[in-house]
């Protein structure tokens, strides 16, 4: 009899979390939709186009560079900190892509741009990962200045909401991808500041 039950708790449990995965997929279906034919983002595409290739690394390239020529001691060692938590966080994200193996949302010949993939996965997003955990670092090494840790977090939201303009992510892989980003930054960066400084 309490093995009947166990089975039926565990049955019930899986139906609730096969309801919830459905839902979570009609919700980010949705959310693409919004995102990606709203008169705002169609408005701003040409921006939010050329956001997702300066995500690529080439923002946060000419940030470093510009912290490593004006920034100071300070700034040399933050680039060294984000540079360090860039490579923990694309570990991060590859290896979980890897797991989870979610595919991207459209084909590449429906996409509003000719851009080639690094991965055919898209749960997180790179994207987002990288860019949050830079905006973490920005933000706790600048947290005097607001304009510039205000303006890695904007920088990084534009590129992540790009991301699910140009129909290569779903909501929730920018949302996982901010989080994790984050997470990664918050969790390496006393560790790295504890060896830099």
């Amino acid at each position: 009899m309490e093995a009947e039950e166990t089975s039926s708790c565990w049955t019930r449990l899986i139906t609730r979390l096969d309801e919830f995965a459905l839902w979570l997929v009609k919700q980010d279906e949705q959310g693409l939709e919004r995102v990606s034919k709203s008169w705002i983002t169609r408005k701003f595409s040409r921006y939010l186009v050329a956001a997702t290739y300066f995500g690529d690394g080439y923002l946060w390239g000419m940030a470093g560079l510009v912290l490593i020529l004006f920034g100071g001691d300070k700034g040399h060692n933050y680039v060294l900190i984000g540079l360090s938590i860039s490579i923990v966080n694309i570990a991060v994200f590859r290896l979980i892509k890897t797991l989870m193996e979610r595919p991207r949302p459209v084909t590449l010949q429906s996409r509003p741009l000719k851009y080639r993939l690094v991965d055919e996965f898209a749960f997180p997003s790179g994207h987002a990962t990288v860019a949050f955990g830079i905006a973490y670092v920005f933000a706790s090494a600048y947290s005097g200045l607001w304009w510039a840790w205000f303006g890695a977090y904007l920088a990084s939201l534009i590129i992540s909401l790009s991301r699910i303009f140009v129909r290569e992510h779903y909501p929730s892989d920018v949302i996982g991808g901010a989080v994790i980003g984050t997470l990664v930054a918050a969790i390496f960066l006393p560790l790295f500041s504890s060896i830099v400084f």
